[in-house]
């Protein structure tokens, strides 16, 4: 098998995303503050953030442009009480739909980073800025030293269910690096095993190595991390030590990017709760 097709690379999101795989790096995170629920419409509050430290907002506010909530029968949900602070982001969600809800973000685009005549490094589009395709012909010059020009995605998501477990917001999307779920999300458990699927732009997505972390990581010295790897069909297995709130984080490059592409990388990053027995 071509070993530039199925290689990981842990530290692709820094370039692509200025966010990165380490222990010690910035992460972005959703964080409802309950996933299992029941009666007629509840309440949550979900936090947004990029942290050094799960889940202690630290760092930076995570932006809720592009957040989207998706019902349980398709429809989109309304954000209300949205806020952004200095460190943290924060938005309450009515659940008044029985079934499980997708709070999500996702983006894609084009990326190019390359060494001028005088040896510095240029990156286009701009950190923070989005690609317009069109220009890429004459911002992006051809024979430019080091050269790679990248198609990435990025997802950022969790989900929270009123009443019994509902299946249709989990379908994969097609586009990126997504998860299916053999295990239902919220039906996570401690000491018990749940089957993932990953998925590249629709695919099954072998060889992606998975980071697993669980919460509260300021109150304890080792940060006992779960590192998995997908087989040929993107399936992982993880076993929850206990209950808790965790952090799930993979990426993973190929290149079978589109034109004027020869990367493709995609990142995810979700968090499950996981009840005790």
């Amino acid at each position: 098998m071509n070993n530039l097709k199925t290689k990981i690379v842990l530290g692709a999101l820094v370039s692509l995303t200025a966010l990165s795989f380490p222990a010690d790096a910035h992460r972005a995170w959703l964080k409802p503050s309950a996933t299992v629920l029941s009666g007629d419409a509840p309440f949550i509050t979900v936090d947004a953030a990029i942290s050094n430290t799960l889940f202690h907002a630290d760092h930076h506010a995570m932006s809720l442009n592009g957040v989207e909530v998706t019902a349980p029968n398709g429809t989109s949900l309304e954000l209300l009480n949205s806020s952004s602070g200095k460190y943290r982001s924060v938005f309450d969600l009515e659940l008044t739909q029985q079934g499980t809800y997708r709070i999500a973000s996702a983006s894609a685009g084009l990326r190019a980073f390359w060494r001028d005549e005088e040896g510095n490094r240029k990156m286009w589009p701009g950190r923070g800025q989005q690609a317009n395709e069109s220009e890429f012909a004459t911002a992006v010059p051809q024979n430019a030293d080091e050269l790679r020009v990248m198609r990435s995605s990025r997802r950022i998501e969790s989900f929270a269910t009123v009443g019994a477990p509902t299946y249709e917001v989990l379908e994969p999307t097609g586009h990126g690096l997504e998860l299916a779920f053999h295990t239902h999300p919220n039906d996570l458990y401690a000491t018990e095993t749940a089957t993932f699927q990953f998925f590249i732009d629709g695919e099954p997505a072998a060889g992606v190595e998975v980071e697993v972390v669980r919460g509260g990581m300021r109150y304890r010295n080792s940060q006992e991390e779960i590192t998995l790897v997908s087989n040929a069909e993107g399936m992982v297995e993880v076993t929850w030590p206990e209950a808790g709130m965790y952090f799930m984080e993979a990426s993973y490059q190929d290149d079978q990017a589109a034109a004027p592409a020869t990367i493709r990388s995609g990142g995810y990053a979700g968090t499950f709760e996981v009840l005790p027995l």
